[in-house]
């Protein structure tokens, strides 16, 4: 099977090497042009902070609570940007973004996964902690991703990227295991309501935007992040990012925890007589090894999920 690159057309097999990974040139050209446009999109997003944005709120027409998921007129323009610039370098390759439910990508060899502001409710009120992130799934499996940060460990906005078989990578340099430091017993970890139950115990921070977790745990920075209920333009730059970091992804099916391999469509979404991959939503432990394996442990039993989704947004 011969593999597209980020100015080709895909060229989508089947049989036996229907799964080959592309070689490294080829994932090295998808992971810069993922850093282009996340370098892009965080320009746009940069230059829109002392002007007046346009608000609105997705779940408004719910009746019985307040409206609590807010898109900008800068998410909607940067995504349509980012689309734009993806039809042009990558003819063939599929878009899936939050704010457009065109889908397309079913049967795609690549799949670029979008979301334009991430911690958009923290955008719109001007608290500083927000990304953009774009990755690309090929045949469904984490093959690229970049995702710009508001601020990093630099104490700079900048993009964390990465491709499948490379290491992370913080604008275009190599990246220490997070922060030098001695005698520091308490390390982070991200976590999703306040840590209820026997999460307590860990020194959690919930900073609203899951794409700037993952890029966190990614860069040693939290060492472990939970997510209840992620959208796929949450977290599919943030796998393929903590993976080159060295860190292990699980999501949590058929009962028990598994690694993740692939997105792949749900077997039923409300509403979708046939669930495509955007539809994905899966609960998600990112971190270290050893921390992986003690969330694994603390997230036990239906009492402790009939709590957590009390506590995590409604979706729709």
């Amino acid at each position: 099977m011969q593999a597209s690159g980020p100015a080709g057309r895909d060229a989508s097999g089947g049989g036996a090497d229907a799964d080959r990974w592309p070689d490294d040139a080829a994932l090295a050209r998808i992971e810069e042009t993922a850093l282009e446009l996340a370098r892009l999109a965080g320009e746009r997003i940069a230059a829109t902070l002392e002007r007046e944005i346009v608000v609105e709120y997705k779940d408004e027409a719910r009746g019985g609570r307040a409206p609590a998921d807010p898109v900008s007129d800068v998410d909607r323009a940067v995504e349509a940007l980012l689309r734009e610039r993806i039809a042009a370098r990558c003819p063939g390759h599929a878009v899936i973004g939050e704010e457009r439910a065109d889908d397309g990508a079913s049967g795609r060899e690549y799949v670029w996964v979008l979301d334009p502001v991430d911690g958009t409710s923290n955008y719109v009120n001007g608290f500083p902690l927000f990304a953009s992130s774009i990755g690309v799934l090929h045949r469904g499996r984490p093959a690229a991703g970049a995702i710009w940060c508001s601020t990093g460990h630099a104490l700079r906005p900048g993009v964390y990227h990465a491709r499948r078989g490379g290491g992370l990578r913080f604008e275009g340099g190599a990246l220490a295991d997070g922060r030098p430091g001695a005698g520091v017993s308490r390390r982070l970890a991200a976590a999703p309501g306040g840590a209820p139950g026997r999460m307590r115990a860990l020194d959690t921070r919930v900073t609203g935007s899951a794409a700037l977790e993952c890029a966190f745990v990614a860069a040693g920075i939290f060492q472990s992040a939970f997510f209840g209920a992620p959208g796929i333009w949450d977290v599919a730059a943030g796998v393929c990012l903590a993976r080159a970091a060295g860190r292990v992804a699980l999501t949590r099916a058929g009962g028990g925890w598994r690694p993740l391999e692939r997105f792949e469509p749900p077997p039923a979404a409300i509403g979708k007589p046939a669930p495509g991959v955007r539809d994905w939503r899966q609960p998600l432990i990112l971190g270290t090894e050893a921390e992986a394996e003690r969330l694994r442990r603390a997230i036990r039993g239906p009492r402790w999920w009939r709590r957590l989704r009390r506590r995590l947004p409604r979706r729709p």
